[in-house]
């Protein structure tokens, strides 16, 4: 169970899944060669970390045997409908919530309310963007309601229009559509906005259409493994799949062919689409969460600093060999730990 994978001028890594379930048995000797265009060629054995939980080492062992291979746009949303409803259960299980089914500004939402909320908090929301590859829902109350009851704030959980028989901008107007109903009963500054993903390129490019239509921004953003350009793919796209090391990796022009699914009329630098190419002077305060296994980690990292040249308010958080959205998996201590900085992150933020 291992592969070797060349791309030029970037570093390409023979993974050795064998070594993680068999830790004593020898593996192939590290060595790098190089061609005169400077593509490596490195084999590496990568046994599993010890720096992160036994629960993390568990499953990451676990992802090797699971991975899927490529679906169809049934068979994905199935499949993510399944995990969605699964995982839902989980969450609210181990968050006690109040979920109610609702529509804003036309849009279908779910507010998910804590149990308490001390009066200062009846001011404050939040929104939240799910995940899901913009053509699927893999997110929603999996991501709202662990921070709606630690963060102890009203949570509204937009299922935007999906592409591709909704391509963009819908999903972005059916958020500003949702925002600006909120602002009719929320300040600005007692607003905030996040997403893991999909949601979190989806909160970034609201936040960039707020300013193009000159309404106030909300107090806070949280970009849970965020892409803000599609114009092309970044080294963690070419070294990881969503499983991190398993499965299958996404073709080198992974982006375009997104681009071409969900905004297949729009210039993919058009600065809503690619947050990255916008004026992100007077973001607001920003979150940023990432893994060193997460196919989004460049991408995460480069908005990071793009906010930061900025002037803006930008907090990065990288967590060890875990992969795309490990928050979603809420029998790791990282999650929690992860779920409790967010909610954290929106306690200070949001309504100060």
């Amino acid at each position: 169970m291992s592969r070797k994978i060349l791309f030029p001028l970037m570093l390409v890594v023979f993974r050795s899944l064998l070594a993680w379930s068999h830790p004593h048995q020898a593996g192939p000797q590290d060595s790098a060669t190089f061609d005169p265009d400077g593509t490596a060629h490195i084999t590496r054995t990568i046994p599993m970390p010890s720096t992160i939980s036994p629960e993390a080492q568990e499953w990451l062992a676990s992802l090797a045997q699971s991975a899927p291979g490529p679906e169809a746009l049934a068979e994905r949303r199935k499949r993510t409908d399944e995990w969605r409803v699964k995982q839902s259960a989980e969450a609210r299980r181990l968050f006690p919530v109040t979920v109610e089914e609702t529509t804003t500004a036309g849009v279908r939402t779910d507010i998910i309310t804590p149990p308490s909320r001390s009066l200062a908090n009846s001011n404050l929301v939040l929104i939240n963007l799910h995940g899901g590859g913009f053509n699927s829902d893999s997110g929603s109350l999996i991501e709202g309601v662990p921070i709606a009851s630690l963060a102890k704030i009203k949570v509204v959980s937009v299922y935007y229009r999906l592409a591709p028989e909704n391509p963009f901008p819908a999903a972005v107007d059916d958020t500003v559509a949702v925002y600006k109903a909120l602002l009719k009963t929320y300040k600005p500054r007692n607003i905030g906005i996040f997403g893991t993903s999909a949601g979190a390129i989806l909160t970034a490019e609201v936040a960039i259409r707020l300013k193009q239509l000159n309404l106030p921004e909300p107090a806070a953003l949280g970009l849970f493994s965020v892409l803000t350009d599609f114009s092309h793919a970044t080294d963690s796209q070419q070294l990881f799949t969503l499983n991190g090391f398993p499965g299958a990796l996404q073709p080198q022009d992974a982006n375009r062919k997104s681009a071409e699914e969900y905004a297949p009329k729009t210039d993919l630098k058009d600065p809503v689409l690619s947050p990255i190419f916008a004026d992100l002077k007077a973001m607001p305060p920003s979150l940023l969460i990432t893994s060193t296994r997460d196919l989004l980690l460049s991408d995460t990292t480069l908005f990071h600093r793009a906010l930061l040249r900025a002037g803006d308010n930008s907090q990065l958080i990288v967590y060890e060999a875990l992969p795309h959205a490990f928050w979603y998996h809420f029998q790791l201590p990282e999650t929690q730990e992860a779920l409790e900085l967010m909610a954290k992150f929106f306690s200070e933020r949001v309504g100060r």
